[in-house]
């Protein structure tokens, strides 16, 4: 029998060759590069890429050009494949319970970017706390008169993060980084939620205190970080901003239509929240005009993961999880291994 064939997705491998080089050694590599819906729909029918064992993505902006990894395309997957690796930390554009039916076990590369994207959310939390882009914007104006106004008000209306609450949605690995650094770099007090409690020992790290009920983390953060995936409904809306602690600040580092940005502007204009800090947007690339204005928020363009390091990762983990995948039926990064059940893998 020949080796077990791995469609990969997108642009060749830019730096992980000697590890690209022992995947090839496992595997026969065919390619797709990169192909519109139509065309990949005609060349999963016609069987071109014939019965392959595992899809691989080694890049978040390349290769998906296919459009949602949807039931539409996903149906159309050979009984053959049973792992689909890809770049990048949100699976929102793929639906891993339709894979999970499918018999297939989706992986991200969330722990590749967790760094970079704690960085981010550090710098986030301080700037909603000093309010640095007010700074930044009034001296990119090249303005004297908004220099000197920044120059002036901004000291009377911003403080330091030091001894502040910070409340995380969301305890996965980078919910858990970004408390790490807050705590020893900041020294604020940690609090978070999620859908289960973490073991004691991932909560001492950052001395980090559990809130099963999300209300009384509204209530009590002083700045709250959105760190959750993207399940396909709107986390926070009007009602729960009302709830959020009167002056309190607001980042996220998630996936923009997890935040109401209506209610977001609402909130800000009325004091309820005294600043925001954004890396993503519920309408990218397009971002909200109002909020893009404002100087007591802090967006960028979607870049927390995107360094070096993060791309580097990715090429990576996707590699090592289909290698492990194949040698022990196990991945290194499972998102819904749970949805796949024993009679799946028990097929291996």
């Amino acid at each position: 029998m020949g080796k077990p064939v791995v469609l990969q997705l997108g642009d060749d491998i830019r730096w992980n060759h000697e590890l690209y080089a022992k995947f090839n050694d496992h595997f026969e590599v065919k390619r797709s590069y990169s192909m519109s819906r139509p065309e990949f729909i005609r060349a999963l029918k016609e069987r071109k890429f014939g019965d392959f064992f595992a899809t691989y993505r080694p890049f978040w902006n390349t290769g998906g050009e296919m459009g949602n990894w949807d039931e539409e395309l996903i149906s159309m997957l050979p009984d053959s494949c049973k792992v689909y690796a890809s770049a990048g930390a949100g699976f929102d554009w793929v639906d891993t319970a339709a894979l999970a039916k499918k018999g297939v076990v989706y992986c991200n590369a969330a722990a590749a970017c967790t760094e970079s994207v704690a960085d981010a959310a550090l710098w986030l939390i301080i700037s909603s706390f000093r309010l640095f882009s007010w700074s930044a914007m009034a001296a990119r104006s090249l303005d004297a008169d908004q220099f000197i106004d920044a120059n002036k008000n901004l000291a009377p209306v911003s403080l330091n993060p030091k001894g502040h609450t910070l409340g995380i949605i969301g305890f996965g690995q980078i919910g858990r980084r970004t408390a790490e650094k807050a705590y020893l770099a900041l020294n604020m007090k940690i609090l978070y939620h999620d859908i289960v409690r973490m073991p004691r020992e991932l909560e001492n790290v950052s001395k980090a205190t559990y809130h099963k009920n999300m209300d009384t983390l509204l209530a009590e953060s002083d700045c709250l970080v959105v760190a959750t995936p993207f399940s396909g409904e709107t986390l926070l809306n009007a009602s729960l901003m009302s709830k959020m602690k009167k002056g309190s600040r607001l980042v996220n580092i998630a996936r923009g239509k997890l935040l109401d940005e209506a209610a977001l502007v609402d909130a800000l204009k009325r004091g309820q929240l005294s600043a925001a800090g954004l890396d993503v947007h519920f309408n990218e690339p397009h971002v909200n005009k109002e909020l893009g204005q404002m100087k007591n928020v802090e967006i960028m363009s979607h870049n927390a993961g995107a360094s070096l390091d993060s791309h580097i990762g990715f090429e990576r983990l996707g590699m090592e999880n289909i290698i492990s995948f194949l040698q022990n039926g196990k991945a290194v990064t499972p998102v819904n291994q749970h949805l796949v059940g024993k009679a799946s893998v028990s097929k291996l």
